[in-house]
């Protein structure tokens, strides 16, 4: 019974048809243009931008907009998502190793993690883990309503925040259309922590105790940041060791990207930790605090 349940797992997220023979492609993919992608990022900053000067001149100071549970019933959507694209592109990477390692001979990788951190020249955006990626992609509009929530409850828009989901959703779309190397690692560590800490963030929203560890989201985060710079680190030690990794064009603006991410973030954390922390802002520049980890700091 366990086999089997874990074979019809496998098949479903690794081996069905659809994602084995997913391939990115302007007229195949939803939101795989260019157009589509700086139009939803020009939409988000306006209609946030929008709504929050709309309540400030509306709304009575410190006034919100009750919204129930649906930021937590968001919460725990997107950690089931997350949870679910970091099984599948673990499964979709270890069955790529399988299939493809015959192959690695000609782009002088030896081991399974030369391949996760540098993609042989040439990998075109197609098959089980650009599948997962592209699922990645998309999940990055929906992790943006988290900025509607904040400008809805506390009237708060952070430009950080606008600034760090648009460049998510900027590299997100890099990956699949250069076949960027480094991805597979990026998604695996960013959802298991986005799971994680939207699986935090559902449970403390409806009032159950939280974490004992003071600030757990941004410690989360800052886990996450740690994990991308051994990653890009990673990446540019085979791109000269190999001499040459796909996509790495794209790696390079993505890494300056997330550079301005790191600047920001660390910024802010810093800032969190001192004495003068209950002066400044409790946004930090990716996820936001949950109510009460702000309490407690």
């Amino acid at each position: 019974m366990l086999t089997a349940l874990i074979n019809s797992f496998t098949y479903y997220l690794s081996e069905h048809p659809y994602i084995v023979g997913f391939r990115w492609g302007h007229s195949q993919s939803w939101g795989s243009t260019w157009s589509f992608l700086f139009t939803s990022i020009s939409l988000y900053i306006a209609v946030s931008s929008s709504l929050h000067i709309l309540l400030s001149a509306v709304l009575r100071r410190n006034r919100s907009v009750p919204l129930g549970h649906i930021p937590e019933i968001h919460s725990l959507l997107m950690s089931i998502i997350s949870a679910t694209i970091f099984a599948g592109i673990l499964l979709s990477a270890a069955a790529e190793i399988r299939d493809t390692r015959w192959f690695w001979r000609r782009s002088k990788t030896v081991t399974s993690l030369q391949w996760l951190l540098c993609f042989p020249l040439g990998t075109r955006p197609s098959g089980r883990v650009f599948f997962w990626s592209y699922a990645f992609y998309l999940t990055r509009f929906l992790h943006m309503f988290r900025t509607i929530f904040a400008v809805l409850r506390r009237r708060r828009l952070s430009v950080s925040q606008l600034f760090c989901n648009s460049v998510m959703a900027f590299t997100s779309f890099l990956w699949l259309e250069f076949s960027q190397s480094y991805q597979i690692l990026g998604i695996l560590s960013t959802t298991l922590v986005y799971s994680v800490v939207y699986g935090y963030r559902f449970w403390t929203g409806f009032g159950l105790p939280g974490s004992v560890f003071p600030s757990f989201v941004v410690n989360c985060q800052m886990v996450l940041v740690g994990c991308n710079l051994v990653s890009h680190a990673g990446v540019l030690t085979m791109h000269l060791i190999k001499g040459g990794c796909s996509g790495i064009g794209a790696w390079s603006l993505n890494s300056v990207l997330n550079g301005a991410i790191l600047l920001l973030f660390l910024n802010f954390y810093v800032r969190m930790h001192s004495p003068i922390r209950r002066r400044i802002g409790n946004t930090s520049p990716e996820l936001e605090l949950p109510a009460n980890v702000k309490q407690n700091n």
